[in-house]
């Protein structure tokens, strides 16, 4: 079988795995502290859906899952980094729809127990690492993969990376005119840039000039791959250069705990009791507090943090881990 979310979809059987809507809050303390005002900014929960411990995967996995639902699928399989968000949900939405579930990471065993991994073990996934292998190099890997499995006489649907296709995005459409019926005009909505269907989505229902999104070094050419995105979706050109993208958060790579990140899930830990992720949703407010510094994001206009989830994420962390850590540890006595 080829993937069920190349295309638009068409008329695609959509199932459900969440529960909407999802809340949207404000955020008082966080916006003071950044210097705005205290009404200025909001977080969409999106990390509160229920399935497999939350996050942006499921209102994509409800298009492509359905698609696969309704060409007779027995199996998903799909690719991601060791502590893949979208891996895990992968393997709930399965255990949710009676599915077996494959996961292609890159990687290699023993290097991680915790986090993501636990879970994906836990919800019953298959893992095949696949070594040191770029997205582009996991799609093969996965391809391979429905091949073996097609021949033992199973039917295998691929699944994209991190979920995101033009059906996939439709999912973010939908958060998209979720969030205009709980905040009617949103100046600016900040969102990590993954594997790019989420941003995509939000840019179908809300238009380029009010999504800002944060590149988190899980594609080789994000605006590419969102302009792409949003093309096939809306149907009408999208520009990689009329999107919102902010690109100086990556720092090392994917995987690296930089200071801004560190800082921005304390800040958000302390003044809200929110927790972040380190790859994902510690850039997006990395990128807000920065955008905030540089004046793209000023007090007076209302701007709504999208949180996508990601917080067994942390936990395979171990850097951020030891960070975290460290801030508990008593000072000696003097």
């Amino acid at each position: 079988m080829d993937s069920v979310a190349a295309g638009n979809g068409g008329s695609a059987r959509r199932v459900m795995l969440g529960t909407w809507p999802t809340p949207l809050e404000p955020m008082p303390r966080l916006a003071r502290a950044l210097g705005l005002g205290a009404d200025d900014l909001w977080i969409k929960r999106d990390d509160l859906m229920g399935l497999g411990g939350g996050g942006n995967k499921v209102r994509k996995l409800e298009w492509t899952c359905g698609a696969a639902v309704e060409q007779g699928a027995t199996v998903l399989v799909t690719t991601g980094a060791p502590q893949s968000n979208h891996a895990r949900l992968t393997a709930a939405a399965g255990a949710r729809l009676g599915l077996d579930v494959v996961l292609v990471l890159a990687g290699s065993p023993g290097t991680s127990t915790s986090g993501n991994l636990a879970l994906d073990g836990l919800l019953g996934a298959t893992v095949v690492w696949a070594g040191d292998a770029d997205d582009r190099e996991l799609r093969s890997r996965a391809e391979e993969e429905a091949g073996r499995l097609r021949a033992q006489g199973a039917v295998p649907a691929l699944i994209p990376f991190g979920g995101s296709s033009v059906l996939g995005a439709r999912g973010y459409v939908e958060c998209g005119r979720e969030l205009l019926s709980q905040a009617p005009d949103p100046h600016t909505v900040v969102v990590a840039l993954g594997s790019g269907g989420t941003m995509a989505g939000l840019v179908g229902a809300l238009g380029p000039e009010r999504v800002l999104g944060v590149h988190c070094g899980a594609v080789r050419e994000p605006a590419a791959t969102v302009s792409a995105l949003v093309t096939g979706l809306t149907g009408t050109h999208c520009a990689p250069g009329d999107l919102r993208i902010l690109l100086d958060q990556v720092g090392d790579g994917y995987s690296a705990l930089t200071e801004p990140v560190m800082e921005a899930l304390t800040l958000t830990a302390r003044t809200e009791g929110t927790v972040l992720d380190p790859v994902y949703t510690g850039r997006a407010m990395a990128g807000l507090m920065a955008a905030v510094g540089a004046g793209d994001i000023v007090p007076g206009t209302r701007t709504v943090f999208l949180h996508t989830g990601g917080l067994p994420g942390f936990f395979g962390h171990t850097a951020t881990l030891a960070r975290a850590e460290a801030e508990t540890t008593p000072q000696p006595p003097r």
